[in-house]
């Protein structure tokens, strides 16, 4: 059996992933799967039956004591005395300039414990920026790193919850999106909740790490009538980006305010102060002076991270953020940070792509929405 490099972390599913064949990568520290049986035949399984990711490298930071609450008011910038227990909320960790310490979810577990998922290579950070503003504050809140104590799978797809409901008593149909529910999964003690970064329904088990393999195995025997895929870090940055879902450290960082990201929307606009709200509200009434833009192209190539976007005067005027031509769609998209007059649908831009020049146009976003079901007639 193949073990782990030794600079590098595995997860505790490495050995599935072997026994799969996954190509393995390095990722933020840890040797992960980037593919199994190809990035466009795990994009297309999950877009059309299901697939199912190992992404326990993903950090969870618990936050608990009465000022558990009033500590993340504090720090993230949507309005967290919103969730019931049982619901989840996506955020941003900001810093005092509006910008992004992390994209996190923010799960409330109880009266005034809350969990934060974060990614997998800002655990540290995030951890520490937390702990920091909570002794500078002072109060009942007790900061934790508990990534270790979780395992995370996520299953994804149309076919997601007819698979996982034999194998739980979580009454699936009546878990709403961006809420969870306590309950076992193949016999495994689990919290489930209605959450993924595809575009697609699904969900995403936190389970013990000592459990995680039989979790995932009984997945793969309940999918095999639907074709199920295990997919890796390749697929699931492709269908996030169809999704138009962001990713930290390429479509925003501590460099972008969550107003120039395009995610005003995770901005409370009812809610107390707190870190960098002075700045987003600026932002927010006079306009920020460069947006994420989405974008198709429209002569042949790939824009890809980092290639740069050219203004007038054929000057460098903005930066490719994220970019792929993609296997469901099968369309050159991406991301790129603009100008805020470029950042207009329908307005073109010109990409330049290792030394050639190719148009793209400004698109609305998602380039991908899954489709909802039809109503049932009477």
């Amino acid at each position: 059996m193949s073990t782990p490099s030794s600079s590098l972390k595995p997860t505790a599913l490495h050995a599935q992933h072997v026994a799969t064949g996954a190509r393995l990568v390095e990722y933020a520290g840890w040797e992960m799967p980037l593919e199994y049986s190809g990035i466009t035949d795990e994009h297309m399984a999950v877009r059309t039956r299901a697939g199912v990711f190992d992404v326990s490298h993903m950090g969870e930071i618990e936050l608990a004591g009465a000022d558990a609450l009033a500590t993340l008011q504090w720090l993230t910038s949507n309005d967290v005395a919103r969730l019931a227990i049982g619901q989840i909320q996506y955020s941003a960790l900001t810093t005092p300039a509006g910008t992004f310490v992390d994209d996190v979810l923010v799960y409330r577990m109880g009266e005034d414990h809350y969990l934060m998922v974060v990614n997998a290579g800002n655990a540290k950070k995030a951890h520490a920026w937390i702990a920091s503003h909570a002794r500078e504050r002072g109060g009942d809140v007790a900061v934790v790193n508990a990534s270790a104590r979780y395992a995370l799978i996520a299953l994804q797809g149309p076919e997601s919850a007819a698979i996982l409901q034999p194998l739980t008593g979580v009454d699936l149909a009546s878990l709403k999106y961006y809420w969870w529910a306590a309950g076992e999964v193949a016999g495994a003690r689990v919290t489930v909740s209605r959450t993924g970064y595809t575009g697609e329904d699904g969900f995403e088990i936190f389970v013990p790490p000592a459990q995680a393999a039989k979790v995932w195995d009984a997945i793969a025997d309940a999918g095999r009538e639907v074709d199920l895929r295990p997919c890796g870090l390749g697929a699931r940055d492709t269908l996030r980006l169809e999704a138009a879902m962001r990713l930290y450290g390429q479509d925003m960082d501590e460099e972008t305010t969550v107003i120039e990201a395009g995610l005003g929307w995770i901005v409370g606009r009812d809610k107390p102060a707190f870190l960098g709200a002075d700045v987003l509200a600026a932002e927010r009434a006079d306009g920020p002076k460069r947006r994420l833009a989405a974008f198709e192209m429209m002569d042949p190539g790939i824009a890809r991270h980092g290639h740069a976007v050219i203004g007038a005067g054929d000057a460098v005027c903005g930066q490719v953020t994220s970019g792929t031509r993609t296997p469901f769609l099968k369309k050159a998209i991406g991301f790129a940070i603009v100008p805020a007059d470029q950042a207009v649908v329908g307005q073109e831009i010109v990409i330049d792509i290792r030394g050639r020049r190719a148009r793209a146009r400004v698109v609305a976003e998602p380039f991908y929405k899954r489709p909802r079901p039809a109503p049932a007639r009477a």
